[in-house]
């Protein structure tokens, strides 16, 4: 057979299909749209809001830079709230602190893979205010009322970046119960077409004739990444466990070395993801600085970073005018994110906290 024909009910776009329902299924939402990475997913989850030049969108400060660019992107403005000392996410409280009449929007980022109660930040604000998740840290977690993060009947934004849970090696994806906007998106991500371009292949008694509706983008994703991301789902629960066995063995090494390490509410819980392990210092009882010691780690092969440089300290967001966000920047000035995967070992934790304790001159502790 000629390579050109394509025949009827060909394998065209069937994996990511299949990727969508069945990441749907998981997460307990009735519509699934993937793209290409999850700020693709950010900017069309408020392009399809409507936002644009004019608007504000609330976005805390503590988060990548995404989540505030796909504001930016629309002509609108980011507005940043401060964070709980303990979830280091938004609350209802910070939140509210920063609506005015121009507030149309608020993105509710899950920080670390720490599950927000989205139900209580609803019901704090004004009935016209749009509330879109991003998810990126949070596939597998859950609400506190026990829901798959994504089944809240929101926009939700996930990513399948490299390192996140579940890794395409990039990716993103919207989960929503509204069909319309998710047909508006299958077009927006496909260059406007009004047909999407799998259905081009799976209906055979429609030739090409897809019209440009509308200025679209170049954001879909495809079967390879698709094929990868079926098999990475079907394995989440397990990896999750790993995740929590890490996490727990790094709580019994940290607590033995006696440096007032303090992890991210709820990480030991079933319902927090474990995307992220965030760790702050008690500066009264160590002598080294966060930095230092963050590039001491780095220098044994220890991949420990820093999440995040709060965006308000940024120079492209100065303009923004926020002069201080009291809990995010002492959180900044002290937390660490250790390393962790499904694909470490007992062994591996055991070399971060030996390194740890060397550093800080706690190596009696150990032996």
């Amino acid at each position: 057979m000629p390579v050109s024909c394509v025949p009827a009910g060909s394998a065209w776009g069937r994996k990511t299909l299949a990727f969508e329902s069945e990441l749907g299924a998981f997460i307990g939402a009735p519509e699934v749209v993937t793209v290409n990475s999850c700020t693709s997913a950010l900017f069309l989850a408020l392009l399809v809001e409507g936002i644009g030049p004019g608007d504000e969108v609330i976005v805390p400060s503590l988060t990548w830079c995404a989540t505030a660019n796909a504001a930016l992107y629309l002509g609108a403005t980011p507005v940043f709230c401060d964070v709980d000392p303990y979830s280091m996410c938004v609350t209802p409280q910070t939140v509210a602190a920063k609506v005015t009449g121009r507030t149309r929007a608020v993105v509710v980022v899950h920080y670390g893979g720490y599950a927000v109660d989205v139900e209580a930040l609803r019901a704090s604000l004004p009935a016209d205010v749009i509330l879109v998740e991003d998810a990126a840290h949070a596939l597998g977690a859950m609400y506190a009322n026990g829901r798959p993060v994504g089944a809240s009947g929101h926009t939700v934004c996930f990513s399948f970046y490299a390192n996140k849970n579940v890794s395409t090696a990039e990716g993103g994806a919207l989960a929503l119960f509204d069909s319309g906007k998710a047909e508006r998106l299958r077009c927006l991500r496909m260059n406007g077409l009004e047909s999407h371009a799998w259905s081009r292949y799976i209906r055979p008694s429609v030739a090409f004739s897809a019209d440009v509706t509308e200025l679209g983008y170049k954001a879909n994703f495809t079967d390879l990444q698709a094929a990868i991301g079926r098999v990475q789902l079907s394995r989440l629960p397990e990896m999750a466990h790993v995740r929590l066995i890490i996490a727990e063995h790094y709580r019994e090494c940290l607590d033995a070395l006696g440096i007032g390490v303090t992890f991210q509410q709820g990480v030991f819980d079933k319902s927090h993801a474990r995307h992220l392990l965030v760790i702050r210092f008690d500066s009264a009882k160590t002598t080294i600085r966060r930095d230092d010691l963050l590039l001491a780690l780095r220098a044994r092969n220890i991949g420990a970073s820093v999440h995040y440089r709060p965006l308000h300290r940024q120079p492209l967001y100065s303009a923004q005018g926020v002069s201080c966000l009291p809990v995010t920047e002492s959180l900044a000035d002290a937390i660490m994110t250790l390393p962790i995967s499904a694909r470490m070992t007992l062994a591996d934790v055991d070399y971060v906290v030996e390194n740890l304790a060397c550093l800080l001159n706690h190596e009696k502790v150990l032996q």
